[in-house]
């Protein structure tokens, strides 16, 4: 039955879908705006086109009062994502990232919540010399942004060795059979030869078409009991099912993503939902069929209801296991077993199939130089003797993997000299904790988030302090604005950007990432975010049952109500003040 909240085609094709149309397959003017010396800008229209190659035109919004006074177009910049399936990356890649940085970006490197890179501070006149070079070291920006599938997530843990380098490659071939098939990318930023394109559509995207998707779509893979990639938000999500510790196949959850609107109630975060079991050898031909009933029955006209989770709630479940049923020609098996324990990383050493794994924190994945730590020289420095790889976490921390004794003892070194943290020292709240970009480079930000949360987290850690509960693991996540970068909707605490310096706050995820939080107070400031949490974290520390995570107290004791499916996520009610 459909759900009347939401029509799919209500209205004519939104804007960007004519720009798709009118844009020969992802060119558009990129290639002649990129030589347009008076500016340091693009198009409108080639900005919507340019994220499909990877980047996305910022401006630096510390300085953009200032430079309107002085009459001064605004401080455009670009942001460079770089897709690494599954987070890998070589030390040879590392070195490349970070002398990038130094060249053309801003000093540092961020790590993504998709495990991807992300570069800021790139001018117009220095993107194709740094798409080139990223290139040259085998890696691109294609399908990191856009209405594309998106870098493709995986487990990277090292003590589930055993199984890694097996669904990293599984991570791999989809995002590579995924990634859209036209030449425009090569052809605007590795200078290939433009060839006068006499192909139907279907053979030039011979899956997505002419229009793309509605919306971008995001996968992941996740070996249970870590749920470390945070499946349930994934538009498809992939939990591996082992027999042995041999990798047998997945169970298949779908219509997750984290993204809404403040006020817009037709918009909501959401869960994904399990609907069955797969074989591996049959997980690309899985993938390319959803994927296409999204790019059929997604909302083309209304780009906030356009995500894969609305195209599944308007129909119901139901109606979308049949269609996929019917595309694939086979049903899906009865979902095997599986329990999630965690999402969060693991720190410190760990061995794992004959080899070393060291498990770093970085905080809100920011990867620089700080006045008292050299975080940035120091992995500089690993990457040019490591042999291994590095893996970029879900979490936005950093594992050196696959160390060999013989270099684990000039690693630790490294380590030792720039003061390299396994984050342990560090309490257990921080550990968990993730935060966007925001300012000043997202343009959609409301308000502070990775520049903030670090230092509202001192100021939580005295009241955990006092209560007890400096070990006690909590997920806080925060974000500037309501697209949901940081994952906050699965968050035990989670703080929304709604004005600058306000907030609304959220409570009551899932520990392991299986349920949504709710909303406890809106438009709140620092003083407020700390008078409340106050009460609520000592009656947590007295009142809690043996194991119950905070996320599970809160729910228990009635601050808010339990949130399993994003349409009941405006519904629910503050219950207890």
């Amino acid at each position: 039955m459909v759900n009347n909240r939401f029509s799919q085609q209500n209205g004519p094709p939104s804007d960007l879908e004519r720009i798709k149309e009118e844009g020969n397959y992802l060119r558009g003017t990129i290639e002649e705006g990129l030589q347009d010396r008076i500016t340091g800008a693009i198009s409108d229209e080639d900005t919507k086109l340019l994220k499909f190659h990877g980047s996305y035109q910022q401006d630096d919004r510390d300085i953009r009062d200032e430079r309107r006074r002085k009459k001064l177009e605004p401080a455009y910049q670009f942001m460079l994502r770089v897709r690494a399936p599954g987070g890998v990356a070589t030390p040879e890649q590392w070195l490349v990232m970070d002398d990038l940085a130094q060249k053309y970006g801003n000093g540092t490197l961020k790590l993504t919540t998709r495990q991807a890179f992300q570069m800021h501070g790139i001018l117009k006149w220095n993107l194709k010399k740094t798409m080139q070079e990223i290139n040259e070291a085998l890696m691109d920006t294609l399908a990191a942004c856009g209405d594309v599938n998106r870098n493709v997530m995986c487990n990277p843990n090292p003590y589930q060795s055993e199984v890694h380098a097996e669904v990293y490659g599984w991570a791999a071939k989809l995002s590579e059979y995924l990634s859209p098939q036209t030449n425009a990318y090569h052809e605007i930023w590795l200078d290939d030869e433009k060839v006068e394109d006499s192909r139907s559509p279907e053979e030039i995207e011979p899956m997505y078409g002419q229009y793309y998707l509605p919306r971008k779509f995001k996968i992941g893979i996740a070996v249970p009991p870590s749920n470390d990639v945070d499946i349930f938000s994934q538009d498809l999500g992939l939990i591996a099912v082992l027999e042995e510790g041999k990798l047998q196949g997945f169970n298949i959850a779908v219509g997750g993503g984290m993204g809404m609107t403040h006020g817009d109630t037709t918009t909501y975060p959401q869960v994904s939902r399990v609907i069955g079991y797969c074989p591996k050898d049959k997980i690309i031909e899985l993938a390319e069929k959803v994927i296409t009933i999204q790019r059929d029955y997604g909302n083309r006209s209304n780009r906030k209801n356009a995500r894969f989770k609305y195209t599944i709630d308007a129909r119901g479940l139901d109606w979308f296991q049949d269609e996929l049923n019917e595309r694939l020609g086979w049903n899906l098996e009865e979902e095997h077993s599986y329990h999630f324990a965690h999402n969060g990383d693991r720190y410190g050493w760990v061995k794992g199939d004959g080899r070393w794994h060291l498990t770093l924190f970085i905080q809100n994945g920011r990867i620089k130089d700080f006045e008292d730590y050299s975080l940035m020289t120091g992995l500089r420095e690993i990457a040019k003797i490591h042999t291994g790889d590095f893996r970029l976490s879900p979490n936005q921390n950093l594992i050196i993997a696959n160390v060999t004794s013989q270099k684990k003892k000039e690693i630790k070194e490294l380590i030792e000299k720039y003061g390299l943290t396994d984050g342990k020292h560090n309490s257990a709240l921080r550990r968990n904790s993730m935060a966007c970009v925001a300012l000043p480079t997202c343009g959609l930000a409301m308000a502070e988030s990775e520049r903030y949360l670090p230092s509202l987290i001192d100021k939580i850690e005295v009241i955990l302090d006092e209560a007890g509960l400096n070990e006690e693991e909590i997920i806080i996540r925060m974000s500037g604005c309501p697209n949901g970068c940081s994952r906050p909707a699965l968050a035990e605490i989670a703080f929304i950007g709604k004005a600058p310096g306000k907030y609304n706050m959220y409570l009551g995820g899932g520990f392991t990432g299986d349920r949504l939080n709710s909303l406890y107070r809106e438009n709140i400031g620092e003083e407020e975010i700390l008078a409340i949490l106050h009460p609520i974290i000592n009656q947590y520390a007295k009142e809690r049952q043996e194991g119950e995570h905070f996320g599970d107290y809160v729910v228990r004791a009635g601050y808010v109500d339990e949130v399993l499916s994003g349409l009941d996520f405006h519904s629910t009610n503050m219950v207890k003040s």
